[in-house]
C-alpha cells in the first residue's frame, strides 16, 4: 500500500488548505531527499480523480520518463495528466489541454519566460510549484509567480529523524581560482576550466578521494565536458572504475553506464550538472565537488546526492572548490521569503564569514559548537583560541578559500601567507620564516 510519510501528508494537508484560502500558486519547500516526487503525486492523483486536468512540467527531458514513472506507481490518473518540457508546452499552448492544476518541477526555474507564457495562457489554472531552494542565481525571490510558501520540515530534521544520511564534509583544496571571470551571474566555464586543468587536479581529487572515501560509489561533479571526460579518464588510468555521462549522452548509453553503476561495476560516476535537479541515479555515498558555484541551489543539489538513506551509512562529501564557504553546509537552516531582495555589499560580507570550522590536520569542515573551545570531532585537533579555519583573499572577484592544502613539496607552491604559515607549521620552521618569505613574494 502506498502511503506519505507523516510530514508529507502534512504538506499535502496545508497546500490543499492554502487553496481552500484563496491563493492560486503555492510553493513547497522540502529539502533533497524529502520525497517531492512523491507529494506532488499525490495532488495529481487526487486532482485526476475528479476528473481534472493536470499538466506537469519539467526543464530537462531526462526527468520525463523518471515522473512518468513515479506518477503511473502512485496511481495518477494518466489519462487525465501530461508531463511536459517547459519549452515544448510554451510552444503547443494553443494545442494543450485546459488543465485545472499546473505543477512547476524545480520552481526556482519559473519566474523563466517559458512558464509565465504558459500560466499566462491558463489564468484560472491554479498552480504548484516544488523547489529545495525558493530563489533565483540573482538573489530575487519567487512572489512574482507564487504567493505562498509552503515550508516542509528541515534537512537537520530528516537526518535526525533517519530519512536522510548523516553526513561528514570535507574540503581539501586543489585549485587556485583567482581572477576566475563571472558571467550572468555563474562562474565562467572556460575560465574555471582552464584553472582546473592546469593544476594538480588529477592527481589530488584522487589522492584525497583515496584517503576518504576509498573504494566508496561517488558521483564527481565537474565544470565542463571536457573536464569531466579527463577526470573519468584520470581516474581509470589509477586503477579506479569511472565513467562520463552528460546531456548529449545517447540515452541507451547513458542508461547501460547508470545500470553498470547500480550493479557496482562502475565506481566514479563523472558529469557536469546533470545528476542535479530531480535526475535519479543509484544510491551512493561520496559527492566529489570539482565545481565552484554562485548558485546555492546547485550546491545543495549536487552536495546532497550522496544522502539518500540506509541504515549504517554515512555519506562523504569532498568539496574541492571552497563552495561551503560561499553557501554554508548542505543542512544549515535557511530561512526563505517569497520577496527576496539581492544581498547587499554587507550581507555577502556577512556570508562569507559564516561560522564554519575547517581541521587543518584532516581536513573535516563543520559548524563549531556555540561556545566552549572548539575540537575537531574527527581527529580531535584542539583549534587555538584565536584561529580563523577560513580565510580569503579580498582582492579577487573569487574569494579564494584557503588553507586546505598542507602537503605542499616546496614554499614556491604556497599562494597566500595563510599557506606559508601552515607549510612552515609542517616543516617546523620559526614564525619569522614565513615572514619573510611572504615579504619577498609580496604577499604583506
Amino acid at each position: 500500500m502506498k502511503t506519505l510519510r507523516p510530514y508529507q501528508s502534512d504538506i499535502v494537508d496545508r497546500v490543499r488548505n492554502a487553496y481552500l484560502h484563496g491563493y492560486k500558486a503555492p510553493c513547497v519547500v522540502l529539502p533533497c531527499g524529502g520525497g517531492k516526487s512523491v507529494i506532488v503525486a499525490e495532488i495529481a492523483k487526487r486532482t485526476t480523480a475528479k476528473q481534472n486536468h493536470v499538466l506537469f512540467l519539467v526543464h530537462r527531458k531526462e526527468l520525463i520518463d523518471q515522473i512518468q514513472n513515479t506518477f503511473d506507481f502512485w496511481g495518477v490518473d494518466m489519462e487525465n495528466t501530461d508531463i511536459m518540457m517547459v519549452q515544448t508546452a510554451s510552444r503547443r499552448i494553443e494545442r494543450l489541454q485546459k488543465p485545472a492544476l499546473i505543477i512547476t518541477d524545480e520552481n526556482h526555474h519559473s519566474k523563466a519566460s517559458t512558464y509565465r507564457k504558459i500560466y499566462d495562457a491558463f489564468p484560472n489554472a491554479h498552480r504548484l510549484g516544488v523547489t529545495a531552494t525558493p530563489v533565483r542565481l540573482d538573489g530575487s525571490g519567487l512572489g512574482d509567480v507564487n504567493d505562498i510558501l509552503v515550508e516542509g520540515v528541515s534537512a537537520k530534521w530528516l537526518i535526525e529523524h533517519h530519512y536522510l544520511a548523516p553526513y561528514d564534509y570535507y574540503a581539501p583544496s586543489i585549485a587556485d581560482l583567482t581572477g576566475i571571470k563571472i558571467q550572468h551571474g555563474e562562474y565562467e566555464t572556460k575560465s574555471v576550466e582552464k584553472a582546473l586543468l592546469r593544476t594538480a587536479v588529477f592527481g589530488d581529487a584522487i589522492k584525497h578521494y583515496r584517503q576518504l572515501a576509498n573504494g566508496k560509489q561517488a558521483i564527481c561533479y565537474c565544470v565542463s565536458v571536457n573536464h569531466s571526460y579527463a577526470m573519468a579518464e584520470e581516474f581509470k588510468a589509477n586503477g579506479i572504475s569511472a565513467e562520463h555521462i552528460d546531456g548529449t549522452t545517447p540515452k541507451e548509453q547513458r542508461d547501460r553506464i547508470i545500470e553498470r553503476y547500480r550493479r557496482g561495476e562502475i565506481t566514479i560516476l563523472c558529469n557536469v550538472d546533470l545528476i542535479s535537479e530531480g535526475f535519479d541515479v543509484p544510491d551512493c555515498e561520496c559527492a566529489i565537488l570539482l565545481r565552484p558555484t554562485k548558485s546555492l541551489t546547485l550546491y545543495i543539489q549536487q552536495s546532497m546526492r550522496c544522502m539518500r538513506y540506509k541504515k549504517g551509512k554515512r555519506a562523504i562529501i569532498i568539496d574541492h572548490v571552497g563552495n561551503y564557504a560561499r553557501h554554508g553546509m548542505p543542512d544549515a537552516d535557511r530561512k526563505w521569503d517569497l520577496h527576496a531582495k539581492k544581498a547587499t555589499k554587507k550581507q555577502e560580507k556577512q556570508t562569507e564569514e559564516l561560522k564554519i570550522k575547517q581541521c587543518p590536520e584532516c581536513y573535516y569542515t563543520f559548524e563549531p559548537p556555540s561556545f566552549g573551545r572548539v575540537v575537531c570531532p574527527a581527529c580531535g585537533y584542539m583549534f587555538p583560541k584565536q584561529e580563523r579555519s577560513v580565510e580569503h583573499e579580498e582582492d579577487t572577484q573569487l574569494k579564494q578559500i584557503t588553507g586546505f592544502v598542507l602537503d605542499y613539496d616546496s614554499p614556491d607552491q604556497c599562494r597566500n601567507m595563510h599557506e606559508l604559515q601552515q607549510y612552515a607549521k609542517k616543516m617546523g620552521y620559526k614564525p619569522g620564516w614565513a615572514y619573510f618569505q611572504g615579504k619577498n613574494r609580496g604577499f604583506i
